[in-house]
């Protein structure tokens, strides 16, 4: 090769040699501890703006200081040291989204942590969010059957509202709401379940349960485990919004389960703690409401300009020996629809679920309701509270009138009929034939030891002999006269069949 034509292509590259330039914001870190770093520099930074650690460990911008930023560290954060360089990236944390996210375990990054191999995905929703306004809302119309027959009938929960369930631990909430998640079979519903600090093992038995009644098929788990970072727990119900709304969106019913917002809250205090921003009352910060309020209204039925579609959220809030007045559930009690409490004096007793009539309560209550369950389920309320009233004259049984007595005996038939095993919710015709059952006298005759049997055993006999009469009850979703008749002579057959 001669010499001339190496000079020549010397100059040729010497001639088309151009520069890039490349500009990055960084900052260094000062301190890193407990999943929280101090930052010098960045000072264009946004508030949740995403930073990137080295290794590929990504932050949250929260304190915006002066002199220096505070983010938390999502992920592990023991090989961040002082002086290490951090970089902004112009992005709000956001998490992938997508179809193939359902029958999944994930973290509340959008990664897959179910051993099932990477999710693809390349449509991302921020998982902080305005939520909807008051002209793109629609009032709740339709009802989500939970499949339990105690809240279909008395604190009936619709598409598009937020039902905070509520108790002390051990007392059947994560039960309560797996079973709704069971129930959603068939009825064209999306569920994320988001598990906030709860343990690996349990939402292993959880998964297990949901794959052996065919609920994974629709269900998404977003799983922050008590062996996480605190950080994956603050995020992960803002996770599990976010892709609730891009599945409403599409114009899709959405049903979200956080268990339960007492940790998100723990987790919260945690971080600020740490941040040094200054506590408030029960060293929870000043801002803990909004990070409810915030979570909790992004929960819509949105009308039909704006897709149709809703998300409803059922939060789970642990109570302290059933103090319903602490900081954080009234907080929750307040800006939701309504709450299912769980008393634990009634789950030792053996009423499960172990709903206190009295103190659960939906605001939206018949409005969401079918009318053939409204008809049999107003009489069943006022049953139960004056059968609670007259309860403590139980045991004068020989100086009540024959009318208390009679209230009494139909009260602790009530009390029996409402009793369901975990696992086993029931579809809304069986509901309204049992309870149409009850709330006529049919069972007042029927010994209240043998009251669970005989239903058992009168399920059977509709599904095999009275199919007619619930698919009636299911179509038409009302009691009309021509119902009514139906139903009452497969009660007596029944009854005729069993003397």
């Amino acid at each position: 090769m001669s010499k001339d034509y190496i000079i020549e292509q010397l100059k040729k590259q010497i001639e088309n040699f151009e520069t890039k330039m490349q500009t990055e914001k960084v900052g260094t870190v000062l301190e890193v501890g407990d999943g929280v770093a101090k930052i010098s520099g960045l000072s264009d930074v946004m508030a949740s703006e995403m930073l990137e650690f080295p290794n590929g460990v990504y932050g949250v911008a929260l304190n915006l200081e002066e002199g220096q930023i505070g983010a938390m560290i999502l992920g592990e954060f023991s090989g961040i040291k002082e002086g290490d360089q951090v970089k902004s990236t112009g992005k709000i944390l956001s998490i992938p989204v997508g179809e193939n996210m359902i029958g999944r375990v994930i973290n509340p990054l959008g990664q897959a942590i179910d051993g099932k191999g990477e999710i693809a995905s390349d449509k991302f929703y921020p998982i902080e969010k305005i939520a909807p306004g008051v002209i793109t809302r629609q009032s709740v119309n339709q009802p989500v059957q939970t499949g339990i027959k105690a809240i279909d009938a008395m604190i009936p929960v619709g598409r598009g509202q937020r039902e905070l369930i509520i108790g002390d631990r051990q007392t059947g909430k994560t039960a309560i709401a797996i079973d709704v998640i069971i129930n959603q079979k068939g009825q064209d519903m999306i569920c994320i379940y988001v598990a906030i600090g709860q343990k690996e093992s349990k939402i292993a038995r959880i998964v297990a349960e949901l794959e052996k009644k065919g609920a994974m098929e629709y269900t998404i788990i977003v799983l922050a485990g008590a062996s996480d970072p605190a950080t994956f727990s603050f995020i992960a119900p803002y996770s599990g919004c976010a892709l609730g709304e891009y599945f409403m969106d599409k114009g899709k019913d959405v049903l979200i389960i956080y268990d339960d917002l007492s940790k998100h809250a723990w987790s919260y205090r945690q971080i600020s703690l740490i941040l040094k921003r200054p506590p408030g009352r029960e060293a929870y910060p000043g801002d803990v409401f909004y990070l409810h309020s915030r979570l909790l209204e992004r929960s819509a039925k949105l009308n039909k300009d704006f897709g149709g579609g809703s998300i409803t959220a059922l939060p789970i809030i642990e109570t302290q020996a059933g103090d319903v007045s602490a900081y954080i559930p009234t907080n929750v009690i307040s800006i939701t629809d309504g709450q299912i409490y769980l008393e634990s004096d009634l789950f030792y007793k053996g009423i499960r679920p172990a709903l206190n009539v009295g103190l659960s309560v939906s605001r939206v209550g018949s409005a969401a309701q079918t009318k053939a369950m409204k008809k049999v389920a107003g009489k069943l309320r006022l049953d139960l509270a004056q059968f609670r009233e007259l309860e403590a004259f139980a045991q004068f049984g020989s100086d009540l009138d024959e009318n208390t007595r009679r209230q009494i005996e139909r009260g602790k038939r009530t009390v029996e009929i409402l009793k369901q095993d975990q696992y086993a919710p029931m579809l809304m015709e069986n509901q309204v034939a049992i309870l149409y059952a009850l709330t006529n006298g049919f069972l007042d005759d029927v010994e209240v030891s043998k009251i669970k049997a005989w239903e058992a055993d009168f399920q059977r006999y509709l599904d095999s002999s009275a199919k007619e009469v619930l698919t009636l009850i299911a179509d038409k979703k009302e009691l009309t006269e021509e119902i009514v008749a139906k139903l009452e002579k497969v009660i007596k057959d029944y009854k005729i069949l069993l003397n």
